[in-house]
């Protein structure tokens, strides 16, 4: 034990030098994430002991990392889309209403002053939310139904970030409500997924991380944010879950087993003519 102490010394005395005289805007950017005393603690004097600045930068670590994997998380999703040029298997209600979660919750910690690595992503998500919705509605052949729906979320956004329309309380409300939404938002998918036998073209990236419950209980005091979190979590478990099952996976009713009405009746017809033209005509030939 005293050796390893003596060797954490040795480095600690080594590094204090480079550490105590960091380039500005590290040393800013270092400080706007954990505080001038955890900077201190952590970064100046190598004090890896202080428990309460190494759960923050933890936390702040997280908060970054989500925020940086949140720009790119949908694209998997949006490829598909793309490529395929086919919403089979994605479910445009559960986009709806997670993309309104997001934006209240991001119109709720903005106005809160709750630090940005805590929801940063509920921007990113969201856009590319949007994106997908609106090529889901497309692809669906209901072109004007995605201008709606952008326009009606623009509205939306305007009018919840405008204290002078919304005030805080109100908009507790309405984030509490989009904690239930962010649980309604995983219901559709989940049924469809079931539905079809398959995950269609839901990616796998689309299930989030529960990095976020960590996060808020380190640095917000909200219980509205922290149950929405914890509700999310164990709603995407069960897509999670989905998606192994379904992995390889078709939504097309040859694969799944389910086929249409049409289908069985064209089948039966097809079996009934093949019968009959096998049979043995009894008729005498002259």
């Amino acid at each position: 034990m005293d050796a390893l102490k003596s060797t954490v010394d040795v480095v600690r005395s080594n590094l204090q030098p480079i550490t105590a005289n960091l380039p500005a805007p590290v040393k800013d950017a270092a400080v706007s994430l954990v505080g001038t005393r955890c900077y201190k603690s952590l970064i100046v004097d190598l004090d890896i002991e202080d428990a309460e600045c190494v759960k923050l930068a933890v936390s702040k670590g997280l908060g970054v990392g989500i925020i940086g994997a949140s720009s790119i998380v949908k694209i998997p999703q949006l490829l598909k889309l793309v490529r395929s040029r086919s919403s089979a298997g994605v479910s445009f209600l559960s986009y709806l209403l997670e993309t309104t979660a997001y934006l209240i919750t991001l119109a709720y910690n903005v106005r809160q002053g709750f630090p940005f690595s805590t929801y940063g992503e509920s921007a990113l998500i969201a856009a590319q939310n949007v994106v997908i919705a609106a090529l889901v509605l497309q692809f669906a052949g209901r072109g004007a139904a995605a201008a709606v729906f952008v326009a009606g979320l623009a509205a939306a956004g305007y009018a919840i970030f405008n204290a002078d329309l919304v005030n805080l309380q109100q908009l507790g409300y309405l984030q509490a409500g989009a904690g239930v939404l962010g649980v309604a938002s995983k219901l559709p998918q989940i049924w469809t997924v079931w539905k079809q036998g398959g995950t269609g073209q839901l990616s796998a990236f689309a299930v989030r991380s529960a990095s976020r419950i960590y996060t808020t209980l380190q640095e917000v005091d909200d219980k509205l944010i922290l149950y929405g979190f914890i509700a999310g979590f164990a709603l995407n478990a069960v897509l999670a879950s989905q998606m192994i099952y379904y992995w390889n996976s078709s939504t097309t009713p040859a694969k799944s087993g389910k086929l249409s009405k049409a289908q069985r009746e064209k089948i039966t017809a097809g079996s009934t003519t093949g019968t009959a033209s096998t049979r043995p005509s009894t008729r005498r030939r002259g």
